[in-house]
């Protein structure tokens, strides 16, 4: 695999030269996660920070009675890291898995950690993914907190609709913090309005 594609989203940031792109690129190491294959297991230390270059992946963690609860999704161009575990170096909560086979490339905290301090834009480009990675779950908190189920579906639909094609309805509904039920009635109120 090229990592022609890690290169044009480091330097897409407008944080890092293509010089400084490719030269970061070279200490990533290409990573392949099979369908339902766990990126980062509950219980373990996130220690890979990961471009995902295709495929999809889910995040969840287990409620007080042990069910399954999505906290999030990647899809491609997108950094896939557990923030509190990868940099606090504690064990994550929440686990990382491939809905689909996915690819990419990665770091290791300890490199990632070398090229910050050896790299200025490499730093402001690290600062600028948690600033995203911030932002979006402070968007996504109040959401849940200021909308209708309804109107967090389309949103949904409208900002991610790749959720909607590799994600399993159960797992959305999750996400939304409804039932599987509550969804498929949204499903088919939101069809007969189209």
């Amino acid at each position: 695999m090229d990592n022609a594609q890690l290169v044009q989203f480091l330097h897409n940031s407008q944080l890092v030269s293509l010089t400084g792109a490719q030269k970061i690129a070279t200490h990533f190491k290409e990573k392949a996660i099979a369908k339902n294959e766990y990126f980062l297991e509950s219980g373990h230390i996130c220690s890979h920070y990961l471009f995902l270059a295709s495929g999809f992946l889910r995040a969840f963690a287990h409620d007080v009675e042990g069910n399954e609860v999505t906290t999030g999704f990647y899809s491609p161009n997108q950094m896939v890291f557990e923030v509190s575990s990868y940099f606090n170096r504690v064990t994550s909560k929440e686990n990382i898995q491939a809905l689909v086979d996915s690819k990419g490339w990665f770091i290791t905290y300890e490199e990632l950690n070398t090229l910050f301090h050896a790299m200025p834009e490499f730093r402001e480009f690290g600062r600028s993914v948690l600033v995203k990675g911030f932002t979006a779950l402070k968007t996504r908190t109040l959401s849940m907190i200021t909308e209708t189920a309804e109107e967090r579906y389309a949103n949904l639909l409208k900002t991610n609709p790749e959720i909607i094609r590799n994600a399993p309805l159960k797992t959305i509904a999750s996400y939304l913090g409804i039932t599987d039920t509550s969804l498929s009635r949204i499903r088919k109120e939101i069809g007969k309005k189209s």
